[in-house]
């Protein structure tokens, strides 16, 4: 799965043409506090890293046996690297709906990996864990307010090896285009 993350990535760097419609972006994220920069590679794709430190459930597979109850939480640091093939950019543009900040609906290749827990209530494995995996989005930019949802499958694994499958993973960004 890395590997197949890493030829998709260099393919879309070796096809690049020159960015007319996405653009350069810097943002602050609020919900899992971070930077991220947005990084055109053509007209109609990109690619972003989010650096931060957030919020983040348990992965079934990468998890000490317990019987805790309840939602399971862990704070630690993370980066998120997106390529987004955005697909309805012209779309919108003849339609007179704002492009500005990448607004548009999109694919791509999500890569997210998750640090040593800061704060948590459950047993990791690894301190050290993955996921990658497609997923279908939309992302809007009103005024300098920043809106990101998507959802896709995942295979997730830990530096030990452990893995596994969760096949809905949502991701939900607001924050503000700088």
């Amino acid at each position: 799965m890395k590997k197949l993350f890493l030829i998709t990535l260099l393919l879309a760097i070796a096809i690049q043409v020159s960015a007319q419609e996405t653009e350069k972006v810097w943002r602050t994220n609020v919900i899992n506090p971070g930077i991220e920069y947005e990084h055109p590679l053509s007209s109609t794709s990109t690619v972003s890293l989010n650096l931060g430190i957030g919020y983040s459930g348990s992965y079934p597979n990468l998890t000490e046996s317990s019987f805790q109850t309840g939602a399971l939480y862990a704070i630690a640091p993370f980066a998120d690297l997106q390529w987004k093939r955005f697909y309805n950019l012209q779309k919108r543009a003849e339609s007179n709906k704002v492009t500005d900040e990448n607004s548009g609906n999109f694919i791509s290749i999500r890569l997210r990996s998750r640090g040593k827990s800061i704060d948590d209530n459950f047993n990791r494995k690894a301190n050290y864990d993955f996921a990658i995996g497609p997923t279908w989005g939309i992302q809007r930019s009103y005024g300098s307010f920043h809106l990101l949802l998507d959802i896709g499958p995942q295979f997730y694994f830990d530096s030990k090896g452990n893995s596994g499958f969760w096949p809905i993973m949502p991701q939900i960004n607001i924050g503000f285009d700088l």
